[in-house]
């Protein structure tokens, strides 16, 4: 079982908002998931970003890989907070 760490779509038609999810490979997108690690608004001026850090490490120590997405968002807020 390899798991990702990705964005599951919310939100109303044309008004998305995104929980970042740790969820098997072969599950769908909004499908079923192991935990919420942190939400984000694109929507927002800027942008909302809200990660539960400790428990994103926790689930990555054990072998959960962020996607290309959520992996630039990650990269982008270290920058802005750097």
């Amino acid at each position: 079982m390899a798991l990702k760490v990705r964005l599951a779509r919310l939100g109303a038609k044309k008004k998305p908002y995104y929980r970042l999810v740790v969820a098997d490979s072969q599950a769908k997108r909004d499908g079923r998931f192991l935990d919420i690690v942190g939400f984000y608004d694109p929507n927002r001026n800027p942008a909302y970003l809200e990660i539960k850090k400790d428990l994103l490490e926790s689930w990555v120590s054990k072998g959960a890989r962020p996607t290309v997405t959520v992996a630039s968002l990650l990269k982008a807020q270290a920058k802005a907070s750097a």
